[in-house]
């Protein structure tokens, strides 16, 4: 469900936001800030700095008992969402904040105890049942040296989406502190494995980014693989082995219904939506060779884009839809190639040693993420144009990138030398703050959504 932002709901939220009117000197990681500097979070820097926040838990005007439960324990709940995304990210040192906050002191902080704990940031937020059976979630962002308001959010939500209040005041905090754009408020769809190597089971599944209200979408009858969302995150498209037949598939997330996308003889894989939502590109296996196609969402005849010999695969649009980046081994092994969107203009653009494949771009469109094979698997990232390659990870088997809705994090799937075992990951653009995703199985072929509406 979609949550409204609401600005003045409330009496908390009546006034309007302060934010600071200092000159935008960037402060040291993990500092406070001198006398006339802004508050800031060094996104490189913070890594290694990590800047020291206080969240305590938000009190409730009144306890109120919600089909999410009591407004009081919602509010602790709430704390604790917003520090382990803030603490996720590698850039944000919670401290000790079991000093209790009133729900008047929402508003006018102690400033006073807490510069003794060491916070150069403060957030203070409310629960609070509303007549109309939603809740609200206050978020309030201070700095703890300068003694001033930096911004303010309200949500309203239904009681069952109380959690992405806390993803959205996180959000908020980490947007006004960084510069970055919002991504906790995002979801993950992913394929779920278990069974002996063998005999593999797989389904697909969906999760909060964090792991949490994670359900499974498909039964697990048949083998599906490479699942990945529409824009506007109503349709996942993905390939699946019903009948024997490996062909692309839509699913709709609201209804539960399942469409063929190209009724065709031969294998088809590899989906994914253009930006707009009205296309699907996928590869099409015909003689011995696989071609990159188009073809409308809602079905249709398709468009070949490629006719190079071997295996064309794994095609990915830029953000503005004007370009395609793909995996082919026309070159004798696989490396990364960039097309227009009609197919004209294809040309390598990976030249590193060893090989490259499952490209995807950067939703900022800056970069492209791919899949480094040579000794060994590994998660890298490289400018539209290939230069700049950097490596990112260095596990035994790390592949299949998915960005973050920002554009700042990288998330993939490792898996085990010799166990066959794999997991969800995600690593920081810098190549640190690595951090395992909680599934309850296996998991493989992650796709990170937009950010929510």
């Amino acid at each position: 469900m979609k949550a409204r932002l609401m600005m003045g709901a409330v009496a908390l939220l009546a006034s309007t936001a302060v934010s600071a009117q200092v000159p935008a000197t960037q402060a040291a990681p993990g500092a406070g800030p001198q006398p006339g500097q802004r508050l800031v979070v060094d996104i490189n820097g913070g890594l290694s700095q990590p800047m020291p926040i206080a969240i305590p838990a938000m009190p409730t005007p009144a306890a109120v008992h919600t089909a999410a439960g009591d407004t009081a324990a919602l509010g602790q709940q709430v704390a604790q969402i917003v520090t382990n995304d803030l603490q996720g990210s590698g850039l944000f040192k919670p401290v000790s904040a079991s000093h209790p906050v009133s729900y008047p002191q929402v508003t006018a902080p102690e400033y006073d105890y807490w510069t003794t704990t060491g916070a150069s940031a403060l957030v203070q937020g409310f629960v609070q049942a509303n007549g109309d059976g939603t809740v609200t979630v206050g978020c309030y962002l201070y700095d703890v040296y300068q003694k001033q308001e930096l911004t303010r959010q309200g949500f309203v939500l239904k009681p069952a989406d109380w959690r992405r209040g806390a993803h959205k005041c996180a959000d908020t905090v980490y947007t006004r502190l960084t510069g970055e754009g919002p991504y906790f408020d995002s979801r993950v769809v992913y394929v779920s494995e278990s069974g002996p190597k063998n005999r593999r089971i797989k389904r697909l599944a969906i999760m909060d980014q964090d792991g949490a209200n994670h359900h499974f979408l498909t039964n697990g009858q048949t083998i599906v693989l490479t699942p990945r969302y529409s824009p506007n995150q109503q349709e996942i498209v993905y390939m699946s082995y019903t009948g024997n037949r490996p062909r692309i598939y839509t699913y709709n997330i609201g209804s539960g219904s399942q469409k063929l996308v190209v009724d065709a003889p031969n294998m088809t894989l590899s989906p994914r939506f253009s930006p707009d939502g009205r296309s699907i590109v996928y590869s099409m296996s015909v003689g011995g060779n696989t071609q990159i196609y188009r073809v409308s969402a809602n079905g249709g005849s398709p468009t070949r884009l490629t006719n190079a010999p071997g295996i064309n695969t794994a095609p990915c649009y830029s953000p503005d839809g004007s370009k395609i980046v793909f995996e082919s081994d026309r070159s004798g092994g696989q490396q990364i190639y960039v097309m227009n969107a009609d197919g004209s203009n294809q040309h390598r653009i990976s030249f590193g040693a060893g090989r490259h494949a499952t490209p995807v771009w950067s939703p900022r469109g800056d970069l492209i993420a791919f899949t480094k094979i040579g000794g060994g698997f590994d998660v890298g990232v490289m400018a539209p144009d290939g230069s700049g390659e950097k490596i990112l990870t260095h596990g035994w088997q790390d592949e299949g990138p998915s960005w973050s809705p920002n554009g700042r994090v990288i998330m993939f799937f490792r898996t085990g030398q010799g166990s066959g075992k794999a997991d969800l990951w995600s690593v920081d653009l810098t190549g640190t703050n690595e951090r395992r995703i909680p599934t309850p199985l296996d998991g493989s072929d992650p796709a990170w959504s937009p950010l929510l509406p």
